[in-house]
């Protein structure tokens, strides 16, 4: 018992780390743009899709298609903000949903429509396998995954920290109105916020197309953890992300061993409404 409740807690923290890179993009744009992105999770689809063609095509390995990935869905990101969110950033709240929504559905059901509904599967990616530490198996797929996410995750850190357009994009982040007022511009912030926003679950979708099932539906079950771990860490915090993706993975994973696995999701959002609930702002929100 001891020695299966330590594999769960490793798994916990394995799948923690891989959430917690998806939230970050999500919470960047949110705290920037004030902004529901209801399309963040086709943009993991679409990081996932374009790892498993690039094997499938030219036989490139999904670690080595990150920088691809990365540069594909920062374009795309930035793209559709340019050409689609940014006509409707002035306008009411609804409109603003509705948008993100519906390039969603687009990507989505474009998805289906390219590449049918059939799930699919890296077949010899270069990481595979597991690691033997006594009583605990590591999947390398997974610790290298969780590993990628802890680096990338440290960079954007700091970025926003040590970089004066990091800084720019904390400014917009805390007072828009005040940014602009010193210069910044903010229409830029916004762009270049979702097309790192977009970027980053490219790199986690290269990372998961190593050992995840890829579909057109993937994006669906991730988005919605994501905005869960948005809400329960902080609105717009980074750290908050971060802290909260690894919670909801162990409480995931450690729900689906105490009770039956059918519940792990189920624990999850009850543990959710429970925090925002005690706390509206989050666990490290303003």
């Amino acid at each position: 018992m001891p020695e299966q409740l330590l594999q769960q807690i490793v798994n916990g923290l394995l799948i923690g780390f891989m959430y917690s890179l998806i939230a970050i993009g999500l919470t960047l744009i949110w705290g920037v743009m004030n902004i529901v992105n209801f399309a963040h999770g086709d943009f993991l689809m679409v990081g996932m899709f374009t790892s498993f063609w690039l094997y499938t095509l030219y036989g490139l390995d999904p670690l080595f298609s990150i920088p691809i990935c990365t540069a594909l869905l920062f374009v795309m990101g930035m793209l559709i903000y340019r050409f689609i969110v940014s006509k409707v950033m002035a306008g009411p709240m609804l409109a603003q949903l509705v948008v993100t929504f519906g390039v969603s559905i687009f990507i989505s059901n474009l998805a289906v429509y390219l590449w049918t509904p059939d799930f699919r599967l890296i077949a010899k990616p270069l990481l595979s396998g597991t690691w033997n530490l006594g009583a605990v198996q590591l999947s390398i797929p997974k610790t290298v995954a969780a590993a990628g996410s802890i680096i990338t995750s440290l960079a954007v850190f700091l970025f926003l920290k040590k970089t004066r357009t990091g800084k720019a994009i904390l400014a917009t982040e805390m007072d828009r109105e005040a940014a602009l007022l010193m210069g910044i511009n903010t229409d830029r912030v916004n762009s270049l916020s979702f097309g790192m926003g977009a970027a980053l679950v490219g790199i986690a979708g290269a990372f998961l197309s190593t050992y995840y099932y890829i579909y057109p539906q993937v994006g669906g079950l991730f988005g919605t953890i994501a905005f869960c771990i948005v809400a329960l860490g902080g609105f717009g915090s980074i750290s908050g992300a971060f802290i909260a993706g690894i919670l909801v993975g162990l409480v995931q994973t450690l729900g689906g061993f105490f009770f039956d696995p059918a519940y792990k999701y189920a624990i999850v959002f009850m543990i959710y409404l429970v925090t925002v609930w005690i706390r509206p702002q989050g666990l490290l929100g303003w």
